[in-house]
């Protein structure tokens, strides 16, 4: 009679994930884009851009009074920071800076999401009184809303749900006594409560953003029409999905956040669970998702190190461009589609993003 083995007597594994793989080249991309005229564009993105708002959740949210609330103004070289919170939905109130250059008005305006390791708001804000901002700022270039108020633009600075002061209960334990707390976030808590109510933290943060243009509308210090997002990393995310569920962003920037989903989602799937939406990779890669942009003009930033792009590096990104591409120049748009790579890791460069929004908002 054969002795059972012991559980630690075999190396053999028995894993789903390459299984997981080849179901992605059979059920990948329903609404891989393939319009030939711009009517079927017209068809594609409509459908697309449904199919997306009911995996998201975007759907879902409630819309409210704003009911907004100045709780700080602090003059500072050059520009005023205004902390302001709003209602985006019935009792979700998120705080954000406004930074608000010297000088008469008004101004074109542009959101700053941030990603992760930020604080929230505090690191597109500048926030270096803080040290552990100060250092993410000094490692990511990550202060980019103070880049943009220098500029002439009013910067809004939000907290995504999950980060900063928006950080959920169980996170709020986990910083306790640690020096860098406020740099944890709550994106696995946020998906984890909104999956089986039909959300995600994709629609979330879209919808957040929503709100925040509604806010931005109803000041009069704003220039009306003239309105751009950008953002590094998961503040790439929230601009790419802002900007695909909301045409009144006129431009975007994307930093740090473009790359096929299978390379960089679904085989490196240890990356935060904010990235994640149930059904997206049987309806799109990333560069359909953008192409529902065209034909406003979109500005992906690239660092040529950036592990985040996966293990074909470049290749993985330029692959999905080739995708966006194909959307822009059926609208006839080639020149608002731009690619900066910059060498370097995983970071905001500004380089060619800050003028690229200067050109295409301000009109300069």
């Amino acid at each position: 009679m054969t002795q059972p083995q012991s559980p630690t007597a075999s190396d053999t594994r028995y894993e789903t994930y390459a299984s997981l793989l080849k179901r992605w080249d059979k059920v990948g991309r329903k609404f891989a884009y393939k319009a030939k005229t711009k009517s079927e564009h017209a068809r594609w993105r409509r459908d697309l851009l449904k199919a997306l708002e009911d995996v998201t959740g975007f759907s879902t949210f409630q819309t409210c009074p704003l009911k907004p609330n100045v709780t700080e103004s602090v003059r500072l070289d050059g520009y005023t920071r205004e902390r302001i919170e709003i209602q985006t939905e019935p009792g979700v109130i998120m705080p954000f800076y406004a930074l608000v250059p010297d000088g008469d008005g008004p101004f074109p305006a542009v959101l700053c999401p941030h990603g992760h390791a930020s604080g929230g708001k505090y690191s597109p804000a500048g926030r270096r009184d803080i040290p552990e901002i100060a250092r993410q700022i000094q490692e990511y270039n990550y202060d980019y809303g103070v880049q943009f108020v220098r500029e002439g633009f009013i910067a809004l600075c939000p907290d995504a749900r999950g980060f900063g002061e928006r950080q959920e209960p169980h996170t709020k334990w986990e910083q306790a006594g640690k020096p860098d707390g406020i740099l944890i976030q709550s994106c696995q808590y946020l998906n984890q409560m909104g999956y089986p109510l039909g959300q995600t933290v994709t629609g979330m943060w879209a919808w957040d953003l929503h709100r925040l243009i509604d806010y931005v509308e109803t000041r009069k210090d704003c220039v009306p029409g003239r309105l751009a997002c950008a953002g590094l990393s998961g503040g790439g995310l929230q601009t790419l999905w802002a900007s695909v569920f909301d045409e009144r962003i006129k431009c975007a920037v994307v930093s740090g956040y473009f790359y096929g989903y299978k390379e960089s989602l679904l085989e490196m799937h240890w990356n935060c669970s904010c990235n994640f939406v149930p059904h997206l990779y049987e309806l799109a890669d990333i560069g359909d998702v953008a192409g529902l942009i065209a034909p406003r003009p979109l500005l992906i930033e690239t660092g040529d190190q950036d592990p985040l792009n996966g293990a074909s590096g470049m290749k993985n990104v330029t692959t999905q461009l080739k995708m966006t591409r194909k959307a822009y120049r059926r609208l006839g748009a080639d020149a608002s589609l731009r690619h900066h790579v910059f060498p370097g890791g995983h970071k905001w460069s500004g380089v060619e993003a800050i003028p690229w929004v200067k050109q295409w908002v301000s009109g300069q």
